[in-house]
């Protein structure tokens, strides 16, 4: 890979991460409705099921997925029913919690939910496979490598912007923590918010090359 490639990815990458996107957003939810402990372990799990999809698109499978409207449809149906599914387990949450401690959501579950929400996700696999071949050099070997570098390096990127989002969200949250009714309704907003996040992409259209 050439350096120019390698700069000029960088620089789209960063610009990228500091887009406000789902994954984002949806960090940014958890951590309202949860805590920061929750909030980190989401985004530790959004960062492996990134890793998933890089590890798809450089073999091949995701392009597989994309190509076919049955799997992309059932991919995205799926993903979509999980996050409705969370969103409604959030926004319940809140009517039964006594105390704040009570709704915080232990750590292995936050970090399985970011893994298959992230996962589950084929947008993110149509992402990939249309940013990263643009900065590949087909003269150079192992174009494979190329592409798990480029995509880790693009993982990083938004982690480390989803890290931001946890600890501004976090705070936030602090500010709340001796008013339950802001915070029973905060969750609640969070819980639509996911949800809303699921129907969103339901309605994702499979990406079709021209």
């Amino acid at each position: 890979m050439s350096e120019t490639n390698f700069w000029l990815f960088l620089a789209a990458a960063v610009l990228i991460a500091a887009i406000p996107g789902p994954g984002i957003f949806y960090v940014a939810a958890r951590t309202l409705s949860d805590g920061r402990r929750s909030g980190f372990a989401s985004t530790a799990g959004t960062a492996l099921g990134g890793l998933v999809h890089v590890v798809a698109g450089s073999l091949g499978m995701s392009a597989i997925i994309l190509a076919s409207a049955e799997l992309f449809a059932a991919v995205k149906f799926v993903g979509a029913l999980y996050l409705v599914w969370l969103g409604i387990r959030t926004f319940r949450s809140a009517g039964r919690m006594h105390a704040i401690e009570s709704n915080t959501v232990g750590g292995r579950r936050a970090f399985r939910d970011g893994v298959l929400v992230e996962a589950l996700n084929p947008k993110t696999a149509a992402f990939f496979l249309a940013f990263i071949p643009q900065f590949l050099d087909p003269a150079a070997s192992r174009p494979i490598l190329q592409f798990i570098v480029l995509g880790t390096v693009s993982v990083i990127l938004n982690t480390l912007a989803d890290v931001a989002v946890v600890l501004m969200a976090s705070a936030t949250r602090a500010q709340l923590i001796g008013q339950p009714h802001l915070m029973r309704r905060l969750t609640q907003g969070s819980g639509v918010f996911i949800a809303g996040l699921g129907l969103s992409l339901a309605l994702a259209r499979r990406p079709v090359n021209g």
